[in-house]
């Protein structure tokens, strides 16, 4: 069975493929750069979840394939969960990861350490054409620190460690990344309906 992840992110394409690898070997994971063009709805929803149903269903009504999208971000407690859905674009432009990091770290600026508490939150959603829509939720709890560490991972990891470690997500290898990410706890509650589909 071939599955479409609805991104061009490298990086979350090799995330699900590990996810998949053990529990479906059988499952061919595909890209966005792997099918046709065709034009990208914009994410307009207010939630994760919108935005994740919002790009499941567009990959799967247009290549047929049963489609995997996720949203997700970093909600700050002090910045009341923000930059939540736009943590993407949150210095303006979307994917620049060094502008968004360092607009949070100055907005975090004059704030106490004991008070940078944060989470990464994702939602992943599953859209079968003509077979029902299937929505999964993940959360990795944790705190920024000051300064960027580490070269792995994307986006806010540099900043972000998770609670009851001391290194930040960048600085973990992948598979300690994987195990407990927000993002590999929504990929692998979707495991067993990928399971079901394949039969």
């Amino acid at each position: 069975m071939k599955l479409l992840l609805a991104t061009r992110n490298a990086k979350k394409l090799d995330e699900l493929r590990r996810i998949l690898a053990g529990a479906r070997p059988d499952v061919e994971l595909v890209g966005l750069d792997d099918v046709p063009d065709f034009p990208e709805v914009p994410e307009t929803g207010l939630t994760f979840e919108e935005n994740a149903l919002i790009k499941a269903r567009a990959g799967a009504s247009e290549t047929g394939l049963p489609t995997v999208a996720d949203d997700s971000g970093l909600a700050v407690d002090v910045l009341n969960g923000m930059p939540g859905v736009f943590s993407a674009r949150w210095a303006g432009r979307h994917g620049d990861d060094r502008a968004n990091l360092e607009l949070v770290l100055a907005q975090v600026g004059d704030v106490p350490d004991e008070h940078l508490g944060a989470a990464f939150m994702c939602t992943a959603a599953l859209v079968v054409p003509d077979g029902g829509e299937y929505v999964t939720h993940g959360r990795q709890p944790g705190r920024l620190i000051r300064s960027p560490r580490g070269d792995g991972g994307f986006g806010y990891d540099p900043i972000f460690v998770a609670a009851g470690l001391d290194r930040t997500n960048a600085e973990l290898t992948a598979a300690e990344k994987d195990a407990i990410s927000h993002r590999g706890q929504a990929f692998r509650a979707l495991v067993p309906v990928v399971r079901e589909l394949v039969g």
